[in-house]
């Protein structure tokens, strides 16, 4: 992926804007050779080119004739455009992508479930993009199109016993919810806590919540919830 990046560096001679870096992430995370891979984030990408130009300018402030070897930027981009809190300060390094790990809700039941894969994108004539998924655990049959801006996210991740205190009242978390029928994680905020001594087992606090989906509410252990990533 980086070579490719690279390699559109070099040739591309359209406007590097929003546009183009979304192009650039839906083309590697619909790629065959990033199946079961997180999705590539355009503001990553954007991120990289930025850094990569900067570089190249570096060396060609640097070197007389460097013009004369290395390839030329792209003659129009948007880069000197940009604000200048958006870039990336010095030291930062970019994520690797290949360790993000996503969760999508499901439009059949308002549940949130692990992504196994990204299979494909589109854009609604709303402007709206959405993405098609397969959840961790079903098959094709069960793959949906869901909202790239309210229906996608980072995973959310299991709480250990000495974070507890981490929650408090008013804290949104995906909580797991177990009914007679079915067990399946969804979005709910705390109402209240009952601290309590933790013990061998771990963490005895109980924590009251609210889910938003259906408003009912439900005393629950820790085990049961999950945080958002920071």
């Amino acid at each position: 992926m980086i070579e490719k990046m690279e390699r559109l560096l070099k040739e591309s001679d359209q406007q590097l804007d929003k546009e183009f870096f979304q192009k650039v992430a839906r083309r590697f995370s619909s790629s065959a050779a990033r199946a079961g891979k997180p999705v590539v984030k355009w503001t990553e990408v954007q991120s990289w080119f930025r850094t990569r130009q900067q570089d190249c300018l570096s060396k060609v402030a640097s070197s007389t004739d460097a013009s004369n070897h290395d390839s030329p930027l792209p003659k129009s981009n948007s880069f000197n455009k940009t604000k200048e809190s958006s870039r990336i300060p010095e030291g930062e390094t970019i994520p690797d992508l290949s360790e993000l790990k996503f969760e999508a809700r499901s439009s059949k039941d308002g549940a949130w479930y692990d992504v196994d894969m990204f299979l494909s994108h589109r854009i609604l004539a709303s402007g709206d993009a959405e993405v098609r998924v397969r959840f961790v655990g079903f098959g094709a049959e069960e793959d949906e199109w869901v909202n790239v801006k309210n229906a996608v996210r980072e995973r959310s991740i299991p709480l250990e016993h000495s974070e507890c205190h981490k929650l408090k009242v008013g804290d949104l978390v995906c909580c797991f919810q177990e009914r007679r029928d079915q067990a399946q994680y969804f979005d709910a905020h705390i109402v209240d806590i009952q601290r309590k001594t933790h013990d061998i087992r771990g963490c005895r606090c109980l924590f009251l919540v609210r889910y938003d989906h259906d408003n009912t509410e439900e005393r629950v252990r820790l085990r049961r919830l999950c945080c958002r990533p920071a």
